[in-house]
């Protein structure tokens, strides 16, 4: 009986992975980069954490899904099976490029001849600034207003001696024995006349709102939401809800303060639907005011918005010391008939306490 062998069969040679497997890789880091860097665009997902702290550095995390897309980008050269997944994420990044580069644009100046108000906001962390450093950048600008988170009464006595014979009175949103944490301190310069300062207690932290005087019509109100952190969102959420009292209040108003949002956050772009912010209308709205790392690398937070028609002809942020936070100095012109002229009241006294609500 004869036999035929069958020879075998060459071994089958390494496939191409399946095409599918690609782009459900690339389909999940494009997901992947939408969640970080576009997580406000998700139906409100930038309310909840850890997305409401992540989309605050929104600016760096676009960089960054930039720059692993152009490396895969390049990477195509050799593999060219990368394709999608440099495309993804280069799509990301050209969808929040196209959200944030507007704030490095400036507007059109305001035109000549309107009244001007400088308002200055610094946090000064738990106190911890140091006043004399405060007292000559107000020695020097002469702000109109300042605003000054995390000061209560403790704070106050210690600035007051020092801005006193510069012609500012000082109030705070606080009693004595609570901490400057839980406070913000507001100075008027005596060139805004006789005003009257209120404490508003809307939000957890009291803030002040000042009016009467050279302000005539509008309202200043100097403020600070509570931070998002992860078990507090919901303060942080309605505590920024009333921003809506200026900004969508129907008269003129400035807002000054820790805002503790950018407005990568969609919870502040609602709550402020209705003011400009300063900094952005100089093209300076990416400049960071504090930093986990520092306060020269991190995101935007403090804020001087005001409604429309007021708008910014300066902005300047300035590192002082003892504080986590850069201050924010801010030149506002401010059309005729929302404020008179300075000299049109007499001097405030200064002095230093508790506003009271009349």
């Amino acid at each position: 009986m004869t036999t035929t062998s069958v020879p075998a069969a060459p071994p089958a040679a390494p496939g191409r992975p399946r095409s599918w497997v690609r782009f459900a890789v690339a389909a999940a880091l494009t997901v992947l980069a939408v969640l970080v860097a576009l997580p406000d665009r998700l139906w409100g997902l930038d309310r909840v954490a850890p997305f409401a702290q992540i989309v605050a550095f929104r600016p760096y995390v676009v960089v960054a899904v930039g720059l692993l897309g152009l490396v895969f980008l390049v990477a195509t050269v050799f593999r060219r099976r990368l394709w999608p997944v440099a495309a993804g994420l280069l799509a990301v990044a050209v969808a929040g490029t196209a959200i944030v580069a507007p704030r490095l644009v400036a507007d059109p100046p305001p035109p000549a001849g309107a009244s001007t108000l400088t308002v200055l906001a610094f946090n000064v962390w738990e106190g911890r600034a140091t006043p004399a450093a405060l007292a000559d950048v107000i020695r020097t600008e002469r702000p109109d207003l300042v605003s000054l988170p995390e000061a209560g009464i403790r704070f106050g006595d210690r600035i007051a001696p020092l801005v006193a014979p510069l012609g500012y009175r000082v109030q705070s949103s606080t009693g004595r024995g609570v901490p400057d944490v839980a406070g913000v301190t507001v100075l008027v310069a005596d060139s805004v006349g006789p005003v009257t300062v209120t404490v508003g207690t809307s939000m957890e932290i009291p803030y002040l709102e000042v009016t009467g005087g050279r302000l005539d019509a509008l309202r200043f109100a100097a403020v600070h939401p509570r931070s998002p952190l992860p078990d507090r969102l919901d303060v942080w959420a309605a505590d920024l809800s009333r921003l809506g009292t200026w900004c969508a209040g129907g008269g003129p108003a400035i807002v000054a303060g820790d805002l503790n949002a950018t407005f990568d956050h969609s919870v502040l772009r609602d709550a402020a639907r209705g003011c400009g912010d300063a900094a952005e209308q100089r093209g300076q709205g990416l400049t960071p005011t504090w930093g986990p790392w520092g306060r020269t690398l991190g995101p935007q937070i403090d804020h001087v918005l005001a409604t429309s028609g007021i708008t910014a002809e300066s902005v300047r942020f300035l590192d002082l010391p003892g504080s986590d936070h850069r201050a924010v100095l801010t030149r506002l012109a401010v059309p005729s008939g929302q404020t008179r002229s300075a000299g049109a009241g007499a001097a405030v006294p200064s002095s230093t306490g508790s506003a009271s609500t009349p």
